[in-house]
């Protein structure tokens, strides 16, 4: 058992590599077969190019699926033996692990250590299964995508470096796959790379997520400095001995990669954007992995953060912000998908305030259910998709008939995600609340506890607004989908009036499984008093949202926002804000420099030539083969020489 970390990680990322470098693999031995007049015309629809692709296609369909399966049960296996006890609140589990040697640095050594514990054991859980269920839904997702196999592969890679940053047990080791994940996230945002918007949504996200990591390995590195160590388990022993503006100056580092992987304020303006790729990678990125590391270092390294109260009064202040603004934003968006996006943000703050008042097993307690319901969701979503031919809430509505089995899982969904009973959000938001309604009595200053538990309860009311416009916009009213004419052989058809394939509608049925049930495994700790407030708010926002619908069923409930109904669908225009700050004048500084090394630094050196030039220009003169001019030039300067030797002697 010592063993099933370091395979859990090893499967993927040899189907990884399988994938990429094997998938294909006999197709040229095909075209060999195929001799001579496999030429031109194998690449003409219906000939052994389009059975190649399929082939590799469904080879690395193989490849990606069973070993994530294998994975998922390595990783069940030790939650099972850890007993799921992190949710339990009591003492932790002893971890299960090896080390496979140790990097001699010079100075402080790099430990490779791999293990499970009561906290990574529930993480390798979520990750798997998700990345498991995405990678069976991508099948029929991405069915007729001539890069399947190198997509599959990629995610393959991204689950091996969660698993990674899930079972390490050093800081670099962890750092390695943080990294990793963000090589992925840039392949997979722009899978699609041939529209430009992809591929500068790709470019966006890993940009903005290594600007948070240079901070946190600089504060991997103040931690790793002061306990000696970069071992987990050696630098949270060594925490008591620490001063206060170590802890304070590492956390408020670690802080800014958490905020870049977990998309918070003020780097979370990337995962928006990130939508551009395909839906089954905003489910894995929004559900876990990438954005779920941010939360899961924090909880991972939570005795250093709960020394640091700055770092938490921060953190409160941050996650307050970025909770009720999300929300705002979610409720006037068109984009299905940006919907759900703007939700992770606001859900994931939801998270990180959790964290800021103290408890780390309700915070890590909503990252498992919200993984659940918003891997969910956003699965729902590409059927949605899929079936309409569009993103746009404004081209969909009346899909509840032909789409039932979506429908209902939708609705279980948004429940969750709304914290309705008895679905798994209701279980997670309420311990979530709880935490920072008893941060009021201490724990943070007043201010920010104040701040963190008004805007949570706000944006409870916001949350279910702009859940049940999402809902009824979809699936009710009038239907705004056209039926084209019948296209021409070879040409796939823009909307299909059936319910996806089995290989999309499984992961579906069964997400929505845990999205209801989940809930019930932290236990019923409810508080009655915050459970009803959070329930009452949450059906007053649906219940505005859903009287502005009734009375006008075209209109769109947005509406309601009034003036700061642009604002809120601009993300009250912090890219815009950025764009002003920060970017034009980088541009502007750089056509500076562009400028100044033309002009001055290859100007000079263009000088230097011309002047070369003009000197051998003046010399010419002297050399130009005239017999009479070379003996004038002679005899003045025997003349000269003999004036000279006259006047001086």
């Amino acid at each position: 058992m010592t063993t099933f970390p370091l395979l859990a990680v090893l499967l993927p990322f040899l189907a990884a590599f399988a994938g990429l470098l094997l998938s294909r693999w006999p197709r040229g031995r095909a075209r060999q077969s195929n001799g001579p007049a496999a030429g031109p015309a194998a690449h003409v629809g219906g000939t052994p190019a389009d059975e190649d692709s399929a082939r590799a296609s469904r080879r690395a369909a193989w490849i990606a699926v069973v070993p994530t399966a294998a994975a998922a049960v390595l990783a069940l296996w030790l939650a099972w033996g850890q007993g799921f006890a992190f949710l339990d609140g009591g003492a932790r589990s002893v971890p299960v692990g090896d080390t496979y040697g140790a990097i001699d640095t010079g100075g402080v050594p790099i430990s490779l250590t791999l293990q499970a514990d009561d906290l990574s054991g529930l993480l390798g859980v979520l990750v798997t299964l998700v990345a498991l269920a995405v990678q069976i839904y991508s099948i029929g997702y991405l069915k007729d995508d001539p890069r399947y196999p190198s997509y599959s592969a990629f995610i393959s890679l991204f689950t091996s470096a969660m698993l990674l940053v899930v079972y390490a047990g050093d800081l670099l080791v962890l750092y390695v796959g943080w990294e990793i994940m963000g090589l992925c996230s840039y392949l997979l945002i722009g899978h699609w790379w041939e529209d430009r918007g992809n591929s500068r949504a790709a470019v966006k996200a890993f940009l903005v997520t290594r600007l948070g990591d240079v901070g946190f390995l600089f504060g991997i590195f103040v931690l790793g400095g002061a306990a000696g160590s970069f071992r987990i388990a050696d630098v949270l022993a060594k925490v008591p001995e620490m001063s206060a503006g170590t802890l304070v100056a590492a956390t408020m580092l670690l802080l800014a990669g958490v905020a870049g992987k977990s998309a918070q304020v003020p780097l979370h303006t990337w995962l928006p954007d990130a939508m551009a790729g395909p839906t089954p990678i905003s489910a894995l990125i929004h559900a876990a992995t990438m954005v779920a590391a941010g939360i899961f270092l924090v909880a991972r390294l939570f005795p250093a953060f709960a020394a640091a109260r700055p770092t938490l009064d921060v953190l409160a202040v941050l996650a307050a912000l970025g909770m009720l603004g999300a929300a705002l934003a979610a409720l006037a968006q068109d984009d299905l998908k940006r919907v759900l996006a703007y939700s992770t943000v606001s859900q994931l703050a939801y998270m990180a305030g959790g964290l800021a008042t103290g408890s780390d097993t309700a915070a890590i307690f909503h990252l498992i259910t919200h993984g659940a319901f918003k891997a969910l969701l956003f699965l729902c979503a590409g059927v949605v998709i899929h079936h309409v031919g569009s993103n746009l809430m404004s081209q969909m509505g009346g899909l509840r008939r032909e789409l039932p089995i979506t429908f209902a899982a939708t609705t279980v969904g948004f429940a969750a995600l709304m914290g309705l009973p008895p679905f798994s959000g209701f279980f997670s938001k309420d311990a979530v609340l709880v935490a920072m309604e008893g941060a009021l009595a201490g724990g943070l200053t007043d201010a920010a506890a104040l701040l963190l538990y008004g805007c949570a309860l706000a944006t409870v009311a916001v949350t279910g607004a702009y859940a049940t416009r999402a809902w009824l916009r979809t699936f009710f009213g009038r239907s705004r989908t056209v039926a084209l004419p019948e296209p021409a052989p070879g040409t796939a058809h823009v909307i299909d009036t059936r319910e996806a394939p089995p290989t999309m509608l499984v992961p579906v049925v069964l997400l929505a499984v845990p999205a209801v049930l989940l809930g019930f495994a932290g236990g019923l700790h409810l508080d009655a008093p915050v459970a009803v407030i959070s329930v009452v708010l949450a059906l007053l926002g649906a219940a505005v949202v859903y009287a502005s619908w009734r009375s006008d069923p075209v209109a769109d409930p947005a509406r309601l926002l009034g003036p700061l109904r642009q604002p809120c669908e601009q993300a009250f225009y912090v890219d815009h804000l950025y764009a002003a700050v920060i970017a034009r004048p980088i541009v502007a500084l750089a056509g500076l420099v562009v400028r100044t090394d033309d002009t001055v630094v290859d100007g000079a050196v263009r000088g230097s030539g011309r002047s070369a030039r003009g000197l051998s220009g003046l010399l010419r003169l002297a050399q130009n083969g005239n017999v009479q001019l070379y003996v004038s030039g002679l005899l003045a300067g025997v003349l000269l020489i003999v004036v000279g030797a006259v006047m001086f002697t």
